[in-house]
C-alpha cells in the first residue's frame, strides 16, 4: 500500500509541477487543506475516491493519471481512445501482436 501511495504522490507533484501550481494553489483549487496536498505527495497518507476525483479535476486529468505513469496526460479524455483500449484489453496476446502490426503499417503510410 506504502508503494501505491507513493507513486500516487508522485504523480500528483507531477502534474501540479507540470500545471505550474504551488501545493498552495493545487489545494484551493482542489478544496483541500494544504496539509492534506503536503502529505500526499510524501505519501505519508492515501485519499479517498472523492478527493481523488476532486484533485483530478484541479489537475484537468483523468483520476487514472494519478496512478500510472504509463497514461498519457490527457489521454483518457479522449472518448475514442479510451473506446479502443477497452476493446483491446480483452484480445489474448496473439491478437494484440496482430493489431499492433496492423498499426504499425497503418501509421507508416500516414508518414
Amino acid at each position: 500500500m506504502d508503494d501505491l501511495r507513493k507513486r500516487f504522490g508522485r504523480l500528483v507533484t507531477a502534474h501540479r509541477r507540470r500545471h505550474g501550481y504551488t501545493q498552495e494553489q493545487l489545494a484551493e483549487r482542489a478544496g483541500v487543506s494544504v496539509d492534506t496536498i503536503s502529505k500526499i505527495e510524501v505519501g505519508a497518507t492515501g485519499a479517498r475516491f472523492p478527493m481523488i476525483e476532486r484533485i483530478a479535476s484541479a489537475l484537468q486529468v483523468d483520476p487514472a493519471e494519478l496512478f500510472s505513469p504509463e497514461v498519457p496526460s490527457g489521454a483518457l479524455k479522449r472518448a475514442k481512445l479510451n473506446e479502443i483500449t477497452i476493446s483491446l484489453a480483452v484480445l489474448p496476446e496473439k491478437d494484440l501482436q496482430w493489431v499492433g502490426d496492423l498499426l504499425d503499417v497503418a501509421l507508416r503510410r500516414q508518414q
